[in-house]
């Protein structure tokens, strides 16, 4: 890492969003920043990619017209200097529990950053549901005073300290700012998983019912878990790897010799 720190920022609400603009502004006070960021709303796009993308200059930096790991490789390969760090977000809407690593298109932009050997951050906000969908909700950059706050600061300090040798990318859940700074818990995604679909005629309605329960005071998700600390008021971190990681299992690899052993006769039958 050179004497300037080196920051790619993209997102998945778009480049237009108050989240990114926010994180960017904060951002660039301690480092270079580039911005490669979707053109329009790519979320729930996880980890996708184009064949080929437009891109077009934007105030910011680059709007590219396709998803956050599209940007990550663009911005990573021909837009920008090579990064120290990637960051993501501040996304409108909260991350949480490991069924939404592989929907989020914030996560995607992470994970396809770690891939590249790049670390990142990834960072949302939780809006609470009674302030209605949270794709309605009308957030100023002032509410993002605490994802930008936190940012910044794992920014400057994160990768000095080590914390990316340990990590590939780090999954960052803040609540909306107001008051005192939140404290910090470090974290791991809660396993929680509540979708369900109902059938209208020809229409079938799916339903993520995870969010109808996170009243603090009630909340199923254990203490250390991300949801729970978000419920709570606490910013959550979790360091996080890359997924796909292979485990030892005995008992799939007897499956494998017994179905060796079935192939070889299958060919002595089949010789005969």
């Amino acid at each position: 890492m050179g004497d300037t720190l080196e920051v790619l920022v993209t997102n998945d609400d778009g480049i237009d969003s108050a989240g990114i603009r926010a994180v960017s502004n904060s951002l660039a006070e301690v480092a270079d920043v580039t911005v490669v960021a979707p053109l329009e709303d790519q979320s729930a796009t996880g980890r996708s990619l184009s064949h080929e993308v437009d891109v077009v200059e934007h105030e910011l930096g680059y709007a590219v017209d396709g998803t956050p790991a599209d940007c990550v490789v663009a911005g990573l390969a021909e837009l920008g200097p090579v990064p120290d760090l990637v960051v993501a977000g501040c996304n409108r809407g909260a991350n949480l529990g490991e069924y939404v690593l592989g929907r989020s298109g914030t996560i995607g932009a992470a994970v396809e950053a770690a891939f590249f050997d790049v670390p990142a951050i990834a960072t949302s906000m939780y809006v609470p549901i009674e302030r209605g969908p949270v794709y309605e909700a009308d957030l100023g950059q002032e509410e993002y005073a605490e994802a930008t706050r936190v940012t910044t600061f794992l920014a400057e300090n994160a990768l000095e300290a080590g914390v990316f040798e340990h990590a590939g990318y780090l999954n960052v859940n803040v609540p909306v700012a107001g008051g005192d700074p939140a404290p910090v818990e470090i974290t791991h995604p809660s396993k929680r998983y509540e979708m369900d679909a109902e059938r209208d005629g020809e229409t079938i309605h799916l339903t993520d019912h995870i969010w109808d329960s996170m009243d603090p005071e009630v909340i199923p998700d254990p203490p250390g878990t991300d949801r729970r600390a978000v419920a709570e008021g606490r910013i959550s971190i979790s360091p996080l790897a890359p997924p796909h990681s292979t485990n030892h299992h005995e008992i799939l690899e007897s499956l494998a010799e017994a179905y060796t052993e079935m192939r070889g006769s299958v060919r002595a039958d089949v010789s005969d």
